[in-house]
């Protein structure tokens, strides 16, 4: 069984399971993720440090090991209607855990705990995109980015 835990401005998670989730999403991303330096980043801003809008940080326990099998991370992006209100960051599941439902109550979680749209990045050949279609997101631009 799965327990869904939130984490927010208003109820920021402690430092351990900040750790764990850092920890957790920088094994699981794998050939998606980054550095955990900037993961920590992510979830500063989550927390709503250095005046920045906030946002949250989700969890999938599994109840018998006590272990995170999934994690989600979205940040406030401070603007609306140009820009969607919400982004999200990362997420990811356990690699033994995939296709049984974790990403899928992790998503349905945060969208619901949003306020406003939501915007994703999703690389075309990751396996996700079709969950993520599943739930109601479109492909509305291609990114371009200029790397300083």
């Amino acid at each position: 069984m799965i327990k869904i835990n939130t984490y927010s401005e208003k109820s920021k998670a402690s430092k351990e399971i900040q750790q764990e989730v850092i920890n957790f999403l920088f094994d699981s991303l794998e050939q998606y993720g980054d550095p955990k330096e900037d993961i920590q980043k992510c979830i500063d801003y989550a927390f709503g440090e250095n005046h920045k809008p906030g946002g949250m940080v989700i969890t999938a326990i599994n109840s018998e090991s006590q272990k995170i099998v999934g994690a989600v991370i979205i940040n406030k992006t401070g603007m609306n209607g140009y820009i969607p209100e919400n982004i999200l960051v990362y997420i990811a599941t356990d690699k033994n855990m995939r296709g049984k439902g974790v990403g899928k109550q992790l998503m349905q979680t945060a969208i619901n705990l949003s306020d406003g749209d939501m915007a994703l990045h999703c690389e075309p050949e990751n396996p996700a995109k079709f969950l993520y279609e599943k739930l109601g997101f479109t492909s509305k631009y291609l990114e371009m980015r200029l790397i300083k």
